[in-house]
């Protein structure tokens, strides 16, 4: 090995140490700035008809989607094509709640996106009751569901709301989701005036918590990015995660409108694939005056 070769061979490597020193560090911040949410899923006080179990660096969540907490005997359903009802095209009906076939694959180790992806309609995350969260609004993907609840009388003459008092309500086939901040769930994890505890995770694998900080103080809507989110101290994270929050109000930011973090490739496919129908083959009431949203 002569001279020149021997100072263009320490050059090279000199060089490959340089970039390592640069990019090594960088990666290292990046992929240990969003600490794990292995330790929120595990103190989650998941229902008895939920399943967790692990696999890599995600959890498995298998459910039959029915809610682990009391429901009403009836609620208001649209008539069949109806997309925004009101009472003169919906009816009052028996709760017709249904198992569901849950089995989801969300990630422990959430990675933030370049930029936030708006929530789907359909489910976007699960809940520690074996339910479904879904985004804030109905089926145009416009009417924030809470602002525009509704009551209508059953046959013997009782109140019947198109929202439970959970924020909550089965879809004409059965599936049953939140709107908003369940306050059945909260109710049974939180002491009245203290420190929100974790109550579900969204598909993007970051935390769903209420409207309370580590301290009891009410976080407000001027405190969350527009995805609902925010980076605090939580009972089960007192470093601090990121996580979002579900505010105790009934406009746009009762619920996830959009994801912070990447979500995975097999979740993405069952989105798609339980994608509400387009809206051109939804009818909307003719007497319909709902607000939108832009």
């Amino acid at each position: 090995m002569n001279r020149s070769f021997r100072k263009y061979l320490w050059l090279a490597i000199a060089l490959m140490l340089t970039i390592l020193a640069v990019i090594l560090p960088t990666y290292l911040v990046s992929s240990l700035s969003i600490p794990s949410t292995l330790a929120g899923v595990q103190a989650a006080k998941w229902g008895n008809n939920v399943t967790i179990s692990y696999i890599d660096k995600s959890f498995r969540f298998v459910s039959n989607g029915i809610p682990n907490h009391k429901r009403e005997a009836e609620y208001i359903v649209p008539n069949a094509g109806m997309i925004l009802p009101d009472p003169s095209t919906a009816q009052v009906v028996s709760d017709p709640t249904i198992a569901q076939n849950y089995d989801f694959t969300i990630p422990l180790q959430p990675v933030k996106s370049d930029k936030p992806t708006r929530t789907n309609l359909g489910a976007i995350g699960v809940m520690i009751s074996g339910a479904a969260m879904f985004n804030p609004y109905e089926g145009d993907n416009q009417t924030v569901a809470l602002r525009d609840n509704f009551t209508m009388k059953s046959a013997n003459g009782q109140d019947v709301a198109f929202l439970d008092s959970c924020n909550g309500h089965p879809t004409p086939m059965g599936d049953y989701h939140y709107h908003g901040l369940p306050k059945c769930i909260t109710r049974t994890v939180d002491a009245e005036g203290e420190a929100s505890h974790i109550i579900g995770v969204a598909f993007d694998g970051f935390p769903i918590y209420g409207d309370r900080a580590l301290d009891g103080s009410k976080i407000t809507v001027d405190q969350l990015d527009a995805c609902n989110g925010i980076t605090s101290a939580t009972p089960e994270f007192p470093q601090g995660i990121y996580h979002y929050v579900l505010p105790d109000i009934k406009d746009v930011n009762s619920s996830i409108g959009c994801f912070t973090g990447k979500v995975s490739i097999e979740m993405s496919d069952f989105i798609k694939q339980h994608r509400m129908p387009p809206r051109r083959d939804l009818k909307r009431s003719s007497s319909d005056t709902h607000p939108t949203t832009p």
